[in-house]
C-alpha cells in the first residue's frame, strides 16, 4: 500500500499569503516523479498556525528516490532562490524556501517544521 508524509508547517498569520505563494512557484515540480500519487497544501481553518503538506506516494524507496533526485533539488534551490536565501534544510529539504527560506526581506514563512509518516491501511473514495 502507499505511503504518506505530511510536512506539518508552522507559519505566522502575517506568513500565510507567503508561503502559498512560494509553493504556487513550484506547481507542477513533483507530479512526475516515480511513485507520486497526490499533493495537498493544507491552510488552518481554526484554532491552529499550522499547515499541512501532505504527499502520498506508491512506496517509502518511491518518496526516497524523490528527495535525492536532481528535480527535487533542483525545485528546492529554485525556491529559496526565489525566496532570496539556500534555506534551512529541515525535513528532507522540504521546508528550503517554500517554508524556512527568506523571502522578501520577510524572513522565513514557517517557525517550524517536522515530517510524519504514515503507511495507508485503508482508503476509498466516491464510487462511479
Amino acid at each position: 500500500m502507499s505511503v504518506v508524509k505530511i510536512n506539518v508547517l508552522t507559519v505566522p498569520e502575517e506568513m500565510r499569503e507567503e508561503l502559498e505563494r512560494r509553493f504556487s512557484n513550484r506547481a507542477g515540480m513533483v507530479e512526475s516523479a516515480d511513485g507520486f500519487e497526490w499533493f495537498e497544501l493544507l491552510r488552518p481553518m481554526e484554532g491552529t498556525d499550522r499547515y499541512m503538506v501532505y504527499t502520498r506516494w506508491r512506496s517509502e524507496e518511491d518518496f526516497t528516490r524523490w528527495t535525492e533526485s536532481q528535480s527535487f533539488q533542483r525545485g528546492h534551490a529554485q525556491a529559496a532562490a526565489e525566496a532570496g536565501a539556500q534555506g534551512h534544510g529541515h525535513g528532507h529539504g522540504q521546508a528550503q524556501g517554500h517554508g524556512h527560506g527568506h523571502g522578501h526581506g520577510q524572513g522565513p514563512a514557517a517557525s517550524g517544521s517536522e515530517i510524519w509518516s504514515f503507511e495507508v491501511v485503508q482508503s476509498t473514495g466516491p464510487k462511479a
